[in-house]
């Protein structure tokens, strides 16, 4: 518990239980007061403040944030008044619980300044090696400094610990982790996830196991937007035929790597791929794998699945000998590839966010 705690100036006493009950769910204590006489002493400290009413006056002392709350709709007059009194929100229990317990938690969590990405990486057909291509792009977002968080989509993959060899780590898969829906703070997954250091960053790592439930829609979402709000860079493996919950990360996702074969089924094959991702509206690059005897182009692979390629990867032996040793190794073909993957995360996102 902290001392700079919110401020309920809340004279309803259905209403104001029932904000007791929302800050409980999230692990919040807020200070309770009966009116704004009671609140002045605590109002230049408190971060949130949520009120029932306004002052006869219209005019309330500044205050970081301000949510009316209220068990009725305000009418037109107290809409106006609200907004004339400089009040961020308005929110009607029960049917605005979320805005209620989105500002209760964001006073716990204290969200990054960093901006979050997320990038999902799906195959263009079985084997394409999306699994390895997102464990390197987690392992890059960490050498450089950053905090990443992997998260495993595919529970018939078996599980992307073994990709980064972490499948002995200490720390919880998705069988065991308890996310129903509504919301989870970064703090308590990094508390529960199985992490390593990787040059100046850290990675966490969400992994489905070898038997027991993937994920379900609503555990994938919170999981994503906890690492979003803590500025994380988020990289997701998705199955190549996605569901529900895959679904919930392509519709959060900043980009979408498509890991392509270079070769005419690959394309095709990948390209029906493309089509399904188009619904999302999520901006979309080929990550292409490569061998040596490839008689395809760069240009072929893009026409072919109707994307931009982001980065060739050549086919490395060196990859298939470490994760069959145990790990993903270090291997400078597939280090170029990812960080060229988030390069163009991060470009992508701070133009679209401008």
């Amino acid at each position: 518990m902290t001392d700079n705690r919110p401020l309920v100036v809340v004279a309803d006493h259905g209403v104001r239980d029932h904000v007791a009950r929302l800050a409980a769910a999230v692990g919040c204590v807020p200070r309770y007061v009966d009116d704004l006489t009671a609140a002045r002493p605590h109002w230049g400290d408190a971060p949130l403040v949520l009120l029932d009413e306004l002052p006869a006056d219209g005019g309330l002392p500044r205050c970081a944030g301000l949510l009316l709350v209220r068990a009725e709709a305000p009418d037109d007059a107290l809409w106006r008044a609200a907004v004339a009194s400089g009040v961020d929100g308005v929110a009607v229990l029960p049917a605005d619980e979320d805005t209620v317990i989105t500002a209760l938690a964001d006073v716990l969590e204290r969200p990054s300044t960093r901006e979050g990405r997320v990038l999902a990486v799906i195959g263009g057909r079985g084997g394409a090696g999306t699994s390895v291509l997102a464990a390197a792009a987690g392992v890059r977002a960490a050498r450089t400094g950053g905090a990443a968080l992997l998260v495993d989509c595919d529970p018939l993959g078996g599980g992307i610990d073994l990709v980064l060899g972490a499948e002995a780590d200490d720390g919880l898969r998705w069988p065991d982790l308890r996310v129903t829906s509504g919301r989870v703070s970064m703090t308590e997954l990094d508390a529960a996830l199985p992490s390593r250091r990787r040059g100046r960053g850290r990675i966490a790592v969400l992994s489905c196991d070898r038997a027991g439930p993937g994920p379900t829609p609503a555990a994938v979402a919170a999981v994503v937007d906890a690492g979003r709000r803590a500025g994380r860079t988020v990289v997701c493996d998705l199955p190549r035929h996605p569901g529900p919950a895959a679904d919930e990360v392509l519709n959060r996702a900043d980009l979408v790597a498509l890991v392509v074969p270079a070769d005419v089924r690959g394309c095709v094959a990948a390209g029906r791929v493309r089509e399904r991702l188009a619904s999302h509206g999520t901006r979309t690059g080929a990550v292409v794998r490569a061998r040596t005897d490839s008689g395809l182009t760069e240009a072929d692979v893009a026409d072919a699945v109707g994307v931009p390629v982001l980065a060739w990867l050549r086919d490395e032996r060196a990859v298939r000998r470490a994760l069959d040793g145990g790990g993903l190794g270090s291997q400078r073909r597939l280090a170029r590839a990812a960080e060229a993957v988030l390069a163009s995360l991060a470009g992508h996102t701070a133009a679209t966010r401008r």
